[in-house]
């Protein structure tokens, strides 16, 4: 590895402190859940930056981008924010929202979990989301499919309820989260279909102590094979992990050991996330 940081970009990545449980969901109980525990795994799995994705259980959207900043900036320029907003909570308080944001220059992206919450990414209360999206030029990141949380309902989070967003504003990015896991051929023709949407491969293994774990790698490594060949090129398929739910090391493996191109491999684990989201090439 050079002298340089690596060119490696883990697109969604969790640190927070309104992460309930930890310690029993985290892949490991032990696990040196901070700032520095994170970049010390980075390091070891060659990873240059991330992306840190504020928890839809933050009190309130004030809160979680104090808990952002500070976040980036124990990060030392390796650790970059994105916010999110539940509109079930109203249009004026996605006002609120946006007047916060405005102020916030560092911001990578904006966060959506429907399935967390009862509403669909075309909910006509986020148009002035993605308004501000365009106006901003930052990414609108989906969570989509399985959720952690049993009283989620999938439903909202299925890949196809992107696809009406994304023809309504086609000059806004959208990131399909897990490759809609389990509805991974779905997102990936979403993806085939819609020039303006990607997908990254976060959160496609369960907890290790799985009775399966070992075969769930190798099949997971296929789910993104199969959905690279479906859209017929890696240029909006991102590499993530959803740490801390997955070791970051085994989360990039599912990416390296993928039978394609080398350029092709290199791309989706940090080239076209350096690109969507605007980061340093080196």
């Amino acid at each position: 590895m050079s002298a340089s940081r690596p060119r490696r970009v883990d697109v969604h990545l969790h640190l927070s402190r309104w992460w309930r449980d930890i310690r029993r969901t985290g892949y490991r109980p032990d696990l040196d859940y901070t700032v520095r525990g994170l970049l010390a795994e980075m390091d070891r799995a060659g990873i240059g930056e991330g992306l840190v994705l504020q928890l839809h259980e933050a009190p309130s959207v004030r809160e979680g981008l104090d808990e952002g900043r500070a976040t980036a900036e124990a990060g030392a320029g390796r650790l970059h924010p994105v916010t999110t907003v539940d509109p079930t909570d109203g249009e004026e308080a996605i006002r609120a929202a946006i007047g916060l944001w405005e102020s916030e220059r560092n911001l990578a992206g904006i966060k959506l979990y429907p399935g967390y919450r009862a509403f669909y990414p075309h909910d006509r209360r986020l148009d002035a989301v993605y308004e501000y999206a365009h106006r901003r030029g930052l990414p609108v990141m989906i969570h989509q499919g399985d959720t952690l949380d049993g009283l989620g309902l999938l439903k909202f989070a299925r890949p196809l309820e992107v696809d009406e967003v994304a023809g309504r504003f086609r000059d806004v990015r959208f990131v399909l989260c897990h490759l809609g896991n389990p509805w991974v051929p779905e997102a990936a023709e979403l993806v085939y279909k819609n020039e303006n949407v990607y997908a990254d491969t976060s959160g496609l293994l369960a907890h290790p102590s799985a009775p399966y774990f070992d075969r769930m790698i190798a099949q997971a490594r296929q789910v993104v094979y199969g959905a690279v060949v479906t859209i017929g090129r890696p240029d909006r398929i991102l590499y993530g992990s959803d740490w801390p739910l997955e070791e970051l090391t085994l989360a990039v493996d599912l990416v390296e050991g993928l039978d394609l191109p080398a350029a092709d491999r290199d791309a989706m684990l940090g080239g076209n996330a350096r690109r969507l989201f605007g980061l340093s090439p080196t």
